[in-house]
């Protein structure tokens, strides 16, 4: 009885999300423990096969920072954004479209849905210019989406599930790292999504980054950048793509623990959810 329930309370919101385009960028611990892996690969197939048109989109820190420290390359963050040399962006676009991207792809294969692996080079899809921190700090090849070729993705949605791992190019054709989190940002303003969901290694967005029983399970627009000034690692980057996808029109942002096995179905299906809910 209490799957039956469970099914039933997830009945009306799989009817109101039915024919929905979903972003989630996928990261974090999710993508390195072999269980959250194969977890994750059957949530997004279930998404799908529920009438709803998943997107992921993913990053690859841990395992760009692994190779890099195989290589003894220095690794540097400045607001959470990885410093990025030439170098830098040859191993992350080796780890992302080479390792990480195929990888996502064949797991979700394997459990009845086809998949489609991109990067923001394919069909130029993303175009992208040099971005800079905060305070006009040269980060080097850190790139900001100026346009997502929407075209591209609507064509192959319609069949399989995209997934698109965060690396673009310029007009010039220089190649640049671009901040998962932002790339999700973008794609989910460029589809007109109805959400856009952040995979991470804690609850959600915490009142006080130390204690986990401070989680804010709601919170409106106004009230993130009120507060954003305050954040700092690697919530601060979530949770400016949060703010841009909602002023863009996508719906909903969420933010949800990628630590918990099918966290994303705890936070779409049920009443209590799972994590943090932003609302414009």
């Amino acid at each position: 009885m209490r799957d039956v329930a469970t099914l039933l309370e997830a009945l009306p919101y799989i009817r109101e999300f039915h024919g929905k385009t979903v972003v989630i960028k996928y990261g974090g611990a999710a993508m390195t423990d072999p269980d959250l892996k194969e977890e994750f690969a059957r949530d997004v197939v279930l998404l799908k096969y529920v009438g709803m048109n998943p997107v992921v989109v993913h990053g690859g820190g841990p395992d760009i920072t692994r190779y890099m420290e195989r290589l003894g390359m220095e690794v540097r963050f400045v607001e959470g954004l990885r410093v990025s040399d030439e170098a830098t962006v040859e191993v992350a676009k080796m780890v992302l479209v080479g390792k990480q991207n195929k990888d996502i792809v064949l797991r979700i294969n394997r459990h009845g849905q086809p998949a489609v692996g991109l990067c923001g080079d394919d069909g130029l899809l993303f175009t992208v210019r040099k971005q800079l921190a905060a305070g006009e700090t040269d980060i080097g090849f850190v790139g900001q989406i100026e346009r997502v070729d929407a075209d591209v993705l609507l064509h192959i949605a319609e069949d399989y599930i995209p997934v698109i791992a965060s690396v673009g190019a310029d007009t010039e054709g220089n190649s640049y790292n671009v901040n998962a989190d932002a790339a999700a940002a973008a794609v989910a303003e460029a589809l007109g999504a109805f959400k856009v969901m952040f995979l991470t290694d804690v609850e959600g967005w915490r009142a006080d980054p130390e204690d986990p029983a401070s989680l804010i399970s709601e919170a409106r627009a106004a009230e993130v950048r009120e507060r954003l000034a305050d954040v700092g690692g690697g919530m601060r980057p979530k949770l400016e793509a949060c703010l841009h996808a909602l002023a863009a029109g996508v719906d909903n942002a969420h933010i949800v623990d990628g630590r918990q096995p099918h966290s994303l179905l705890l936070e779409l299906f049920t009443d209590e959810g799972s994590g943090t809910k932003l609302w414009p």
